[in-house]
Order: C-alpha cells, then structure tokens, then sequence
C-alpha cells in the first residue's frame, strides 16, 4: 500500500459510514457508532466496550450505554449493509460462478450463564460441548471478494422457555426457538428482500442434514450445492418410487455410492482446487441423481448426489445439489467449496474485529456489537478489493507501518486465504498461526486470495 492509499483510508471510513446515521436516534449516537467502527478495526487487543472506551478518550459508562440503551436500530444498520452490498456486489469481477452464498455457523466460549443464549453445547470453536453461544451466518464471496453480511443468535429451546432469564437478557418477546436451518433461511429471505443477488448457496452438512432446508431453498428456487452427512437416505432410481415411502426403503449416501450402478458404472473425474496459498488439493468425484427422503415421503424431483475422495488423504464428503441435470459436475465441487471462504471470513471476524469479544449480559448489546464487525468487515473487504493488484507483491515499499492505528491491524487480514482445511468448522488456531497486528498487515494484503 502506498502512503496515499493509506491516507485514504481514515476519510474512506467516514464516507462509508455516512449512509448509516439515520439507523440513529440522534446525532450523538451516531457520533458513538463511529467511535466503536474505530475501535473494531485498531489493533487492540481485546475489541470490548472498555478498551475501546479508553483509547478513543470516551467515558467508559458512555460508551456502555450506547452499546446497550441508546435509541438506534441494529436492524437499520444490517438492512442497509444488505441494501449497499445488493449495488456493490455487481460492480465486483467474478468467474464463471458468480456470486456464492455462504451458510455457517460459529460459535465462543463464554463464563458463567447470563451471556444471552449460552449453555452448554456443542462448540465447533473447541469442538466438543462446552459452555459458550452460537450464532448463524450468511456471507457472499465474488471472485477473490468475500464477506459475512448477517448473524443472528441462536437460542435453545430451554432458553426460549425460561421467561426470567430471558427478561433479564432484555430479549424480546417475538424471538423463538428456531433449529438452525430455519434461522439461516430467516437469512437468506432477508438477503432476498434487500435485492442480493445469490447465483448459488452452499453450506455444511449441519444444515444438508435437515430435509426442512433442502426444501426451502427448492420453493425459492434458489441453486445449491451443500455438504450432507454420509447416513442422508436417499434412492438411485430411475423414477419416482410409485409404492409409499414406508415400503421402498432408502439407504444411506455411503452405501449408494458403492452399491448403486449409477455410480459404480462411471469413472472418477479429477476436479483440482488451486489455492494462492497451501498449494492445490485433487478430489476425486462421481454423481448420479438420487431420490431423497423427506418428511418421511419421496421428494418430487431428483438431486445430485456428488461423491468426493481427495486423492492424496482420502478424506470422502458427499453433496447434494439442485441443480439442474444437464449442470457439469466439476462446477458443482467448485461451488461446494466455496465454502472455505467463510471459514476465513469468520476467522478474520474473530481475531482481528473481535466478533466474540463481547462480555455483557444484553440481547440487544450483543446483536449491537456483532452487527458493527460484519460492517467493519465487509469496510475492509471493499478496500481490500479496491486495492489488491495496484501494487505488485514483490514491492517492498507496499507496506502498511504508517498507517493509523484504528485501520492497521485488520486491513491485510481480510485479504488474506488459507489452505483448505482438512477439518471443516471453526476449530481454534494455534497462536502463532493467526499473528495480528501492523507487523503482519503487509504481508496478508499481499497475499491476496484466489480460489477455484
């Protein structure tokens, strides 16, 4: 980055802001909502209410009662992010994939139990149960472009049910117990709503475990290609069972694959997934169309069931799609994994805009402080993309020590990719694995992401 681009960045944030002061009761709120934008993105390393407070000179109660009691719309702000991204979006170049839909779900560790919704559950972030909160996401990735762009808190159904607790929370009256499949169609209706534009939608075998969800995004037409468990019943037929679905038994995916002619007459394609870092991963795939089981009768129309093996560990994943018979099946594991750019963009949330950093005991608060990382996040992103490629990598004046302190330690982050995990979810990284910091902004901006 040159010192102009850098310069730039400071006044680039308030322009980005702007659009966001009528979500605010009155101006002093607004005034605030800057601040706490500021403090996300410094290089602080705890990214909570008093930190924030202290090195942007503002009174720590203050700060608190914005977060918590201040009259402005968390929603407001999420629906014109949505709005702005819907505009955004096409202006980004893409490959032949378009823009990606991406459902995750991430979860924190949290002390005691009046964090809204925690109790103990299973935590993909320490992978076991254990006690914390979990929340959902939908994010897009364009190209190398990618961002998280809504979260919403799950809730359990003990949680749901406790009136005092939930008072005490400050949750609302209207927010119900919802599984997780119907939180992230919740999300993908409100995306729809503010026009962004979704070429196709995938996700993790969480969510293509639920025939529920598979069927909601059939009635929004809307193309998918999402991980589903290995135990999924389906059917190879030719068409539709006649007899009821008590008396045509289906199988499990794992035995399909290996039993059904449909598969066993084909050979293995080669589908090779290129990373800018961690090198190339080779699957090995078959498909075929497959009935699927769901709410104890037959679906209406066939899926594609896909069968992938990676060729040097032998990891197997199996995916189902809607899309349409005459769809390549190279395209399809393309668009599956896809899914490794959320993966990194809630990597980047958690340790460099500090999304589980929150420590209070507020419904509204908590929805608050997540609501401003994704819009700091998708800030970042913009000017990741706006900048990457400007200079060349092997310029060793690109580097970012001057920048303020408030942009530099998240700006490379978001710019960066991974190597494809071999364990899907938000598994901890070791602290040497994720540096933070204005060390490190250079070398991540530089590497700048390109998937398959």
């Amino acid at each position: 980055m040159t010192e102009e681009q850098l310069d730039e960045l400071g006044p680039a944030l308030e322009d980005f802001l702007r659009p966001y002061l009528f979500c605010c009761g009155y101006t002093q709120s607004f005034a605030h909502l800057r601040t706490y934008c500021r403090g996300l993105l410094s290089d602080l390393p705890r990214k909570t209410v008093e930190p924030i407070a202290l090195a942007s000179g503002c009174a720590v109660r203050t700060l608190q009662e914005f977060l918590r009691d201040h009259l402005w719309q968390y929603t407001g702000v999420r629906q014109q992010l949505q709005r702005h991204l819907a505009d955004y979006l096409p202006t980004v170049p893409a490959d032949d994939l378009g823009s990606v839909g991406l459902i995750d779900e991430t979860s924190a560790l949290k002390s005691g139990t009046q964090t809204p919704g925690v109790q103990r559950q299973y935590l993909g972030c320490v992978g076991k149960v254990a006690n914390g909160i979990v929340s959902v996401h939908l994010g897009v990735c364009r190209g190398r472009y990618k961002t998280l762009f809504d979260a919403e808190l799950f809730l359990s159904e003990e949680w749901a049910a406790d009136d005092e607790r939930r008072q005490e929370a400050g949750i609302p009256k209207d927010l119900v117990h919802r599984p997780k499949w119907q939180i992230a169609l919740e999300e993908v209706d409100r995306a729809l709503e503010n026009k962004v534009q979704l070429d196709w939608l995938t996700f993790d075998e969480e969510y293509g475990k639920a025939p529920e969800f598979v069927c909601g995004l059939d009635k929004r037409q809307l193309r998918f290609v999402g991980e589903v468990p290995k135990s999924l019943s389906c059917l190879a037929a030719a068409a539709v069972p006649s007899q009821p679905a008590a008396t045509v038994k289906g199988r499990p995916a794992e035995e399909v694959v290996r039993q059904s002619p449909a598969f066993l007459k084909q050979p293995w394609r080669q589908v090779k997934l290129r990373q800018e870092t961690g090198g190339q991963q080779v699957w090995e795939v078959k498909a075929a169309q497959v009935w699927q089981m769901q709410d104890r009768h037959w679906s209406q129309r066939t899926y594609w069931l896909i069968w992938a093996r990676n060729v040097s560990t032998g990891e197997e994943k199996y995916f189902l799609s809607n899309a349409s018979a005459e769809a390549k099946v190279q395209t399809l594991v393309r668009v599956a994994f896809r899914r490794w750019h959320v993966e990194h963009a809630i990597r980047v949330s958690k340790s460099e805009l500090g999304f589980t950093h929150y420590e209070g005991r507020n419904y509204t608060a908590l929805m608050r402080h997540q609501t401003l990382c994704l819009l700091m996040l998708t800030f970042v992103a913009e000017h990741t993309q706006r900048l990457r490629g400007e200079k060349s990598g092997s310029d060793h004046g690109a580097g970012v020590q001057c920048v303020e302190p408030v942009e530099r330690g998240v700006a490379g982050a978001a710019a960066g990719d991974e190597s494809p995990p071999a364990a899907v979810s938000d598994a901890p990284l070791p602290p040497a694995a994720e540096p933070s910091g204005p060390g490190v902004a250079a070398e991540r901006l530089r590497a700048a992401p390109r998937a398959a």
